[in-house]
């Protein structure tokens, strides 16, 4: 494969916005994790909510500041690596980033002060409404950056100039509400508070294998699990609902991910195999036969890979072994949250065992899941950036391979700096115990001076007596 601009332009951009995804699904689920404990603590006045908000607020600063940086800079390369697909697709894809920002950029930045310094500023009702504020905006924010890029997935809802071939919008609710966006937008939220329960759980077990196991880190044990262990099962279920809607309008990506070949009524499902693009075929294959009606209800036959020219499939190799590690990261992380959920039933999830040693690197789980559907969503997508009617190389900027391969140079050792550190600092700070968190110092209670009726505070404030001299 030779590295021209085309290619450095993908890795770049591939590079950057793997990044900047790992954030954004971290804190949708931090800021929904902190606005629960925060309302926990105003309704049943227990210390240890307020605890856990006040330890996970830390990171949740840390992380949102990470992700707006890498974000910034994800933005800048639509106008440098990709500018012929913004001057094509920016009618469309533009007002709906433009969007995200009005709509929940800025209510995130109004209300992140209040959240972050107001807590003995602001009254308690005020701050859990800033609070809540924040996770709303988290969650607006992944509405139109998904709207933007299910549209790019199954565009709807528009026309093309016939002078420029320009895209342009006709109906915007269909550009918005295209057709793969409800089940991707659901899938990716899941996913984002699935991320999260299983960092805020692996965070908890360190501290319990290290025996600065408090109340709050049990706690956030259970929360964590009981999240993993309702949300996993609805997370498959989304998953399976966004396959569908991919097998109706993206059948390459489909036969990509299920390494179907041959085009039959009724497709195996491929459980493991090498896949040969240059033979057309699997190596090694393990099968399970006649399954496919479980997973696609379709009249006709379902398409291999064969039906498609070359020109126009995916890699096949990247997204076949891409959806097999996100699947089977989610069915651990499931495993994980049953398995604490029975633990705490039986109540033995203080105690330090083998769940809390797999608990510990299962916190990467939800993040490597992010990463490779990703990686499954846009290289399938692929040889296209809007799917169907625009290729991939039509939209890459007039750029040479050396410029492209000095900033892809220069971000990869600022980035492994930068981030490296961030992320480091943050995990310190998640898995250092409550014990060591400082506590408030109490307020102290007004008196005039003089009044004091035992020992005294502060010497400076009693008053000066003038003593008679000794007769």
């Amino acid at each position: 494969m030779e590295l021209d601009a085309l290619i450095l332009s993908r890795l770049q951009f591939a590079f950057v916005i793997a990044f900047h995804i790992l954030f954004p699904a971290f804190t949708i689920g931090l800021a929904a994790f902190l606005a629960v404990c925060e309302g926990l603590w105003l309704w049943t006045k227990r210390d240890v909510f307020k605890r856990l908000y006040l330890h996970w607020i830390k990171i949740f600063a840390l992380a949102f500041a990470m992700g707006v940086v890498s974000g910034v800079v994800m933005s800048y390369q639509f106008g440098t690596n990709w500018s012929v697909f913004s001057d094509k697709a920016g009618s469309v894809i533009g007002p709906l980033l433009g969007y995200e920002v009005l709509t929940a950029f800025f209510l995130e930045a109004t209300f992140l002060g209040v959240m972050l310094f107001g807590w003995k500023r602001v009254g308690n009702t005020l701050h859990f409404i800033a609070t809540c504020a924040v996770a709303i905006g988290t969650t607006i924010s992944a509405f139109w950056i998904l709207s933007a890029n299910s549209w790019m997935q199954t565009p709807a809802g528009f026309a093309t100039d016939p002078e420029t071939g320009n895209f342009y919008a006709t109906d915007w609710l269909a550009v918005i509400f295209n057709p793969s966006f409800p089940s991707r937008y659901v899938h990716m939220m899941l996913a984002a508070f699935i991320t999260t329960a299983a960092v805020i759980m692996a965070a908890g077990a360190w501290q319990v294998l290290r025996r600065h196991s408090s109340e709050p880190t049990r706690w956030q044990i259970r929360m964590a699990a009981g999240t993993l262990a309702v949300l996993m099962p609805l997370q498959i279920w989304a998953g399976h609902w966004s396959g569908e809607v991919a097998h109706e309008h993206q059948p390459a990506k489909v036969a990509a991910i299920e390494g179907w070949w041959e085009t039959r009524e009724v497709q195996p499902t491929v459980l493991f195999a090498l896949p040969d693009e240059e033979n057309e075929r699997n190596i090694a294959e393990i099968a399970v036969p006649a399954t496919s009606p479980y997973l696609f209800s379709s009249d006709e036959p379902l398409q291999g890979l064969k039906a498609f020219a070359k020109e126009d499939r995916p890699p096949v190799w990247l997204v076949f072994w891409s959806f097999r590690i996100m699947v089977g990261a989610g069915l651990v992380m499931l495993a994980l949250g049953l398995w604490g959920c029975v633990l705490w039933w039986r109540g033995r999830i203080d105690r330090a065992g083998l769940f809390h040693g797999l608990a510990v690197p299962g916190g990467a789980l939800g993040f490597l899941s992010v990463i490779t559907g990703w990686i499954v969503a846009e290289v399938g997508r692929q040889p296209y950036t809007v799917y169907g009617y625009l290729r991939t190389e039509d939209s890459v900027a007039p750029v040479s391979t050396g410029q492209v391969a000095t900033s892809l140079l220069i971000f990869m050792v600022v980035y492994a700096i930068v981030f490296t550190a961030g992320t480091v600092y943050m995990a310190r700070i998640a898995t250092r115990g409550f014990e060591d968190d400082a506590p408030e110092p109490p307020e102290r209670e007004h008196r005039p001076p003089g009044w004091s009726l035992g020992a005294v505070d502060d010497p400076a404030e009693v008053p000066h007596r003038p003593t008679e001299p000794r007769k």
